[in-house]
């Protein structure tokens, strides 16, 4: 029972991290040059989620580079469009992944009620 209620707490530490990913993503929508960052979930050892972040491809040019001059930078490449449905599931991760520990604060209240 122990190592599932780590797989749980595990999960609940990974969907912490995508949410300050896309976060940091929709605070940078109108930032020049910035990249945005996926979130990647991974199993780890014994049962545990991982995450890592992963950087997104490349935005739009902003304006026409003119003959001899640097390039152009570029835009953000974030999407609100794709942002807000990111957050959504890790908000639905979230509630799914605390069930069982509210299952087990519940059963060990039952327990303590019987033997006390």
């Amino acid at each position: 029972m122990v190592s599932s209620l780590n797989a749980t707490v595990s999960a609940l530490h990974a969907f912490e991290q995508k949410l300050g990913v896309t976060a940091a993503n929709i605070a940078n929508v109108n930032t020049d040059g910035y990249k945005k960052y996926r979130a990647i979930f991974q199993e780890g050892q014994s049962g545990a989620v991982e995450v890592t972040a992963q950087r997104g491809e490349t935005g739009v040019p902003i304006g026409r580079p003119q003959e001899g001059a640097p390039p152009a930078q570029n835009a953000s490449n974030v999407a609100l469009e794709e942002e807000f449905p990111e957050l959504i599931t890790s908000v639905y991760g979230f509630k799914a992944n605390l069930k069982p520990l509210k299952a087990q604060d519940e059963m060990l209240g039952h327990l303590l009620d019987t033997v006390v």
